[in-house]
């Protein structure tokens, strides 16, 4: 059983997995045969699975409520608002041809504390009439595969501006180095981080193409990455002239892209306050340490700076960012360069 609800506490930043129904995937082979996805204590390895005809992924959107525990948020497409979900596991599949697959379980659980639904996030695409053979089940590692997925994070040659002016190669860069930021003047980094992951899924990088938003060259960050904009006249409706988009919502398949296929190296700078630092000339967040992402660091360090920054570590930005209705443009990023033309 899991732990009981509580009244909702929907603070902290949103933010949205494109996931299936646990029912989406089925044992066609094994022990469980004709048993949908479940959580870790319900599974067997060995198990055979298979997409079900039709499954499709929705949008679930959660609020950070705790170490592998969330809220989900009003917006959301799949669960009940304001329900407890838990970060349950890491499961691994095999498929015929011996590729690996990824799929993180989520248990959402009623005001009772039971079961109510199951939530499957892949981290690469799943393929339909494909046999998926369960061979890993992680409960442990879980929240540091999630991580990978919530730390905002620039790729191997980007672009950052220095406290001098110098424009500097991410992977050159070192803890205590001062680094511009929009808010705070030159700033040293507290921490570096670098993963590298296969360019699939969530994990599959955005590029922005060279001047689409006056960048300098293309900027290619992960999809959840927020791009600080200011724009002259309010053209997306947003109620401010200053706004965050996520680099996924700007995706157009021209200026914006997503580069999937490989592997992708990507870095992550954590400053003492949540920042916003210029990379190929435009202003774009850093890290921002709270329950999702801390578990990304060494663990010495993310206890250590756990206590020290996460409590007063948000710098206020997040009543900034669009939400993704008011990017679904024929060209968001277009419109953007436009209206932040000087």
């Amino acid at each position: 059983m899991m732990t009981p609800t509580q009244p909702p506490s929907l603070s902290g930043t949103a933010f949205a997995l494109p996931v299936l129904s646990g029912a989406a995937l089925e044992v066609v082979s094994g022990a469980n045969l004709g048993d949908a996805l479940s959580f870790a204590d319900d599974l067997i390895h060995g198990d055979i699975y298979a997409l079900v005809k039709g499954a499709r992924t929705r949008r679930l959107s959660l609020h950070p409520d705790g170490l592998a525990r969330f809220r989900v948020a009003e917006d959301t497409a799949a669960g009940q608002p304001g329900a407890v979900i838990h970060l349950d596991s890491s499961l691994t599949f095999m498929s015929p041809d011996g590729d690996t697959a990824e799929i993180l379980v989520l248990v959402e659980v009623d005001a009772g504390g039971d079961v109510s639904e199951v939530h499957a996030l892949p981290l690469v695409p799943l393929r339909p009439k494909t046999r998926y053979t369960l061979v890993t089940i992680d409960t442990v590692g879980a929240s540091t595969r999630l991580a990978e997925i919530a730390c905002v994070s620039f790729t191997r040659g980007t672009h950052i501006t220095m406290a001098s002016g110098e424009q500097r190669r991410i992977e050159d860069l070192r803890t205590g180095d001062r680094v511009l930021t929009r808010d705070d003047g030159p700033q040293e980094i507290r921490w570096i981080g670098q993963t590298t992951l296969r360019a699939h899924g969530e994990h599959t990088p955005i590029v922005i193409t060279a001047g689409t938003l006056h960048n300098a060259h293309d900027l290619i960050v992960s999809p959840d990455h927020r791009l600080f904009i200011y724009q002259r006249s309010d053209v997306l409706g947003a109620g401010r002239a200053e706004v965050l988009v996520r680099a996924r919502h700007l995706v157009n398949g021209v200026s914006v892209y997503r580069q999937q296929g490989g592997f992708v190296d990507y870095f992550q700078i954590l400053f003492d306050r949540h920042q916003i630092i210029f990379a190929e000339g435009i202003a774009a967040e850093t890290l921002l340490l709270d329950s999702r992402t801390s578990p990304a660091l060494p663990a010495d360090l993310a206890e250590r700076l756990g206590k020290t920054l996460a409590p007063h570590h948000a710098a206020g930005l997040e009543e900034f960012e669009v939400p993704e209705r008011l990017l679904n443009l024929p060209d968001a990023a277009a419109l953007l360069r436009r209206a932040s033309l000087g």
